[in-house]
C-alpha cells in the first residue's frame, strides 16, 4: 500500500533533525512490514508504541546506560527491567516479570566469559566442516544453544589454544547422563560450585583439574534429580 502524500510528509517532517541511525532504523522496520495486514506488520506497530513510551518516560540515565548494551536485544532487557515497567507488566501479566528476569539471567550467561560464536567460526577453530559441528553438538561433545532460525550459539571458553577444552567431552557426557538441557549445563560450567570450593568448574577445567569437575557434575546430577 503506497504512502499517502499526507503520511508520507509527516514522516519526512519526522525526519528532520534526527540521527541518521535512528532514521535507518526506522527505514529497516517500515521494509520489514511486508503486507499491511500481516501478523508483522502489527508487531512491529505495537512495538513502536511501546518503544515511544519508554523513551519518553524512562530515566536518561537508564537509557544511556542500556544503549551500551552488548546486542540491540540486551538494550531491551535493560531498559523493561525498570520498576514502574515492571509494574506495569505485572498488572497485564503476573508472570511476565519472572519471565524477563529470566531473559536476563540468559543474556548474561550467553555473554560470560568471552560470549559466544555461530557454527561457522567453530568450524573455522576447529579445522572441521560445519556440518562435523552440528554432528559433535548433537552427540553432546559441544555445548550449543538453540538460537531458533538463527541455528546455535556455541560459548567461546569452551575452546582452547589447540581445539576443544581438554576435559569438556567428559564433562558434557557426564551431565547429559544426568539428562541435563543445553542451559542447565551452560549454568554447570560459569557459576560458583559447592563441590569445588565456590569455584566454577571452568576456571578448574582450565587448571587441569578434570576429576574434581567430572565429581561436581556427577554431584550436580543426583542434586537436580534429588
Amino acid at each position: 500500500m503506497a504512502l499517502t502524500a499526507h503520511l508520507l510528509d509527516h514522516l519526512t517532517a519526522a525526519a528532520e533533525g534526527a540521527p541518521r541511525t535512528t532514521v535507518e532504523a526506522v527505514t529497516r522496520a517500515l521494509g520489514a512490514v511486508g503486507e499491511p495486514s500481516s501478523f508483522r506488520a502489527a508487531f512491529l506497530a505495537r512495538g513502536f508504541n511501546a518503544l515511544a513510551r519508554l523513551a519518553a518516560e524512562s530515566d536518561p540515565d537508564v537509557l544511556r546506560e542500556a544503549v551500551g548494551a552488548a546486542s540491540d536485544e540486551a538494550v531491551l532487557v535493560e531498559v523493561l527491567q525498570q520498576p514502574h515497567v515492571m509494574a506495569e507488566l505485572g498488572e497485564h501479566d503476573p508472570l511476565a516479570p519472572a519471565r524477563l528476569r529470566g531473559l536476563d539471567e540468559r543474556v548474561r550467561l550467553l555473554a560470560a566469559e568471552g560470549g559466544t560464536v555461530g557454527a561457522t567460526e567453530v568450524a573455522r577453530l576447529l579445522g572441521i566442516s560445519r556440518q562435523a559441528v552440528d554432528k559433535r553438538r548433537r552427540a553432546g561433545r559441544l555445548l550449543g544453544l538453540s538460537q531458533g532460525r538463527h541455528g546455535y550459539a556455541y560459548p567461546v571458553w569452551q575452546f582452547g589454544k589447540t581445539g576443544v577444552l581438554p576435559g569438556l567431552e567428559a564433562v558434557l557426557s557426564e551431565l547429559e547422563l544426568g539428562d541435563h538441557g543445553p542451559w542447565s549445563r551452560l549454568i554447570f560450567f560459569v557459576s560458583g560450585n559447592t563441590w569445588l570450593d565456590g569455584e566454577c568448574p571452568l576456571a578448574a577445567l582450565r587448571q587441569g583439574r578434570i576429576e574434581p569437575v567430572l565429581d561436581a557434575a556427577r554431584a550436580y546430577g543426583e542434586h537436580v534429580a534429588a
